[in-house]
């Protein structure tokens, strides 16, 4: 199942996700972890040190290579630079799934070892000094947009994102591609703010929103969130003297996590598990083919010299039951 931290910079979204990616690993989950945030933190709330979360590829310096092996055989794709961010998958094109070795992750995705196993870290990757000034943060995260439409994922593996801060999630279709988006709030009117756009913009397209309190110090605060959030809201998070040693650089072992910590990780689970039961892969679909054919006529379509709709296989539907059946790697 695909899952979304979300919510304004400062809220504690990429620690509360990376906490959630701990407890995934206890718990011997299939996990892929997405660092989309341009802070590109989470490596280091995993455990990196300086220099091991600068080494980490980014997806973005790699995106003619995903485009190329994704594409696959696919007839309806002249070649990969006619491939933009919204690409959808079509018959011939290749599938990535959680637990596999392909060439995406080979480039991409580096074994991160935590206390209670293994998870594969991949990241956006930071601006560059070419970047400055000439490119928007958008272009990077295409690359993690195209891979999540390109992904088959079962109900026992995970796939999540830490997502840039604030609405700019917004800014492609990227925010439908999950089954649960997790909404990182703290107790204030600017940590409610979010949540009220993300509430908004979501609506209409069935996406399904929890909110995570964090920052909690008392009865008020919980009170504060409730009557701005109302039954959005799942959980509430305080103090945590764990949290405060990882941030110290001075990691404890996860099993020392305080247990009320660990019960709110659970419901997280819990809630991601329940909304994946309900995932409707022809809408799924059809969100995918949506954005893609509003991006090809907005940009797209200039920008490539193609007809980015005929892009479009009108007869295929991404689902589990492909999770064998996409184009092999060349003998």
């Amino acid at each position: 199942m695909k899952i979304a931290f979300v919510g304004k910079g400062g809220s504690g979204k990429t620690t509360l996700s990376s906490l959630f990616i701990r407890h995934l690993a206890a718990n011997e989950a299939a996990v892929v972890a997405i660092d989309a945030d341009i802070n590109q933190h989470l490596g280091a709330a995993l455990g990196l040190d300086e220099e091991q979360a600068g080494t980490l590829p980014a997806m973005g310096a790699q995106l003619p290579l995903i485009k190329e092996y994704l594409r696959g055989s696919n007839p309806r794709i002249a070649s990969a630079d006619t491939m933009i961010k919204t690409t959808p998958p079509g018959a011939g094109s290749r599938l990535l799934r959680v637990s596999e070795s392909n060439p995406v992750y080979d480039a991409c995705a580096r074994t991160v070892r935590l206390d209670d196993g293994d998870i594969r870290l991949m990241a956006t990757g930071p601006f560059t000094e070419s970047d400055l000034g000439v490119a928007c943060y958008h272009s990077k995260v295409g690359a993690v947009e195209l891979c999540l439409n390109h992904l088959v994922d079962g109900p026992e593996e995970y796939v999540v994102v830490d997502m840039t801060a604030g609405s700019d999630s917004f800014a492609s279709g990227m925010f439908t591609r999950f089954d649960m988006t997790f909404l990182v709030a703290e107790p204030t009117r600017k940590g409610v703010s979010v949540y009220r756009q993300y509430k908004e913009y979501a609506r209409d397209f069935g996406v399904e929103l929890k909110v995570v309190g964090n920052k909690v110090q008392g009865r008020d605060d919980v009170e504060f969130l409730r009557e701005e959030v109302g039954e959005d809201l799942l959980v509430t998070v305080g103090h945590s003297d764990w949290v405060r040693a990882m941030e110290k650089g001075r990691p404890r072992r996860f099993e020392l996590l305080e247990a009320e910590n660990r019960m709110t990780l659970q419901t997280l689970q819990d809630t991601a598990e329940d909304s994946y039961a309900l995932r409707d892969w022809d809408r799924y679909t059809r969100q995918m083919v949506h954005f893609h054919l509003k991006n090809a006529e907005s940009w797209g379509n200039a920008k490539t010299g193609a007809d980015l709709a005929a892009q479009v296989d009108p007869a295929f539907v991404l689902g589990e039951e492909m999770a064998d059946v996409s184009d092999p790697l060349p003998a």
